[in-house]
Formats: C-alpha cells, structure tokens, sequence
C-alpha cells in the first residue's frame, strides 16, 4: 500500500452566474514513503485546484469526487471534521503565495506554534522554542518569530511558511510553485532548502537546441467538448479525436497518458 493514493479525483466549480465548471477530470497517482512526485502542466490545467482538493481546502463553491487514501484512510470522506484531523499533522503544503497563506494580524512565531498545539505535537512554551527552531533551520532568527509576515521580505515569507508547514513533521509535504513570486536568488535558496530535483528541461544558455513550446491556450471548462480536449494544440491528431475522449492507459510502468496513439503504440 502506496503512502498517498489519488483515485478518480474530480473537482467542479460552480460559479454564481455562469456554467459548472469541470476542473480536475480524473486525476489518479500514488506516492511511496521518501518518494518525490512532480506535477507538471501549464497554467491553467488544474495543479492548484489538484492540491487544494488534497489538503480539503477547496472554496465553499467547489465539490470533490473521488477518493484521497492517506495510509489507507480516505481523509475526505467525512468532510471538514475528517480532513482536519490530517491536515498539517500528517499533510502540510507550502502555498504559491506565502503573504496571502499566512495571517497579517498574527506573528510569525504564533502561526508557527499552531498547528503544534492544535495537534497536540506540543504546548505553550515547548511549542514556541520549536517554533524559533524551525525558523533557524530554514534560516531565520529565532527571535524574528516575534514579528508580523509584512515585516518579513518575500524571501522571509516563503521561509517561515516552510517552516510552518514542517511543524508538526507531516508525512506528505505539498509544495505549490513556492518560488514563483521570488527573485532568482531566493528562488535557488528556497530550492535548496527544499532539497527539490529540477527537470531537465530547463533551457540550455549555452547549447544550441530552440525551447519548444506548445501553441494555444488549454480549453474553456465552462463550455462542454466531445473528443479529446487536448484535440486542438496537437500536431498529430486522429480522426477520432474529434468526438471519441481517450481514455487514461498504463503506457509503461509509472506512465499512464490519455491519448488515442497509445493504443497504436500498443498493437505495433
């Protein structure tokens, strides 16, 4: 049994004045303990949304379906009450924007403490000095603890919010593009601090290979399509694309795609 186990998650949305909107369709992975797991996609395709449905922290306009396994136990099953008792105890996330995740009118040190003490990991004065331990450890002053997040630069922010997701020592850390707000050198300290292996396919300076980008933009999720949704950017699509939707197959193992070819792949 896998660590973390996503299966079939579907997330919708709502929206006061407009049509559902399918964001997440399917979204199915698995996690081992000291495993690292990268989910990759251009703005717009649902990481975010992925992540916030994993953490139970999706707005009041949104639903769920599907299961989140957390060594076995389905942590959204039971709705708020079920995920709280998970939530920063056994899986933390680094949010995208460090001063809109942490409290403007609380100190640092205190949203440190937090979860430890509602957790029970420790108490009043155990929890402070665990606290200014954490905030050492990602390169902060302990005593900076005493200080609000606008008295920490971006690079500060993003630290103590490592830390406070490290708190109570979580099995499972999300981290949502926790650079992407930081100038480049706080963006390589926070990536060393996180220990996070790149891809590889950053451009080469020096090399002579162009960038390839894909064309377009992904689909509206207000406006309902036959075929595979991804129809329209492809520069080999089938026939059938047009109105037949590819169902996800096991390419090879650890790689599962959605996409007709994989079956003409498959019988050759």
């Amino acid at each position: 049994m896998s660590l973390l186990e996503v299966s079939g998650l579907h997330v919708w949305f709502d929206p006061p004045s407009a049509a559902e909107v399918h964001a997440v369709q399917g979204v199915s992975f698995a996690l081992d303990a000291g495993e690292r797991f990268g989910l990759v996609g251009e703005s717009g395709c649902g990481k975010t949304t992925t992540i916030l449905a994993l953490m139970g922290l999706l707005p009041p306009n949104a639903s769920a379906a599907g299961e989140v396994l957390l060594d076995g136990q389905n942590i959204l099953a039971g709705g708020e009450e079920s995920v709280q008792a998970y939530r920063w105890k056994d899986i933390a996330m680094v949010f995208q924007g460090a001063m809109n995740a942490l409290n403007p009118v609380k100190k640092i040190g205190w949203q440190i403490a937090e979860p430890m003490a509602y957790h029970g990991v420790a108490q009043g004065a155990a929890a402070r000095q665990r606290a200014g331990e954490l905030l050492e450890m990602v390169g902060i002053p302990a005593a900076a603890g005493e200080r609000y997040p606008h008295e920490f630069s971006g690079g500060m922010r993003q630290r103590a919010a490592i830390a406070m997701a490290l708190a109570c020592e979580p099995k499972i850390l999300l981290a949502d593009e926790p650079t992407t707000a930081l100038d480049v050198m706080v963006q390589a300290q926070i990536l060393e601090l996180l220990t996070r292996l790149l891809f590889a396919a950053t451009p080469d300076l020096y090399g002579h290979d162009a960038v390839i980008s894909i064309p377009g933009a992904p689909p509206r999720l207000d406006v309902a399509g036959a075929g595979c949704p991804f129809r329209p950017r492809c520069d080999v699509p089938l026939p059938r694309c047009v109105d037949e939707h590819p169902e996800l197959r096991l390419v090879e193992p650890a790689h599962l795609a959605a996409c007709h070819r994989n079956e003409l792949v498959g019988a050759s």
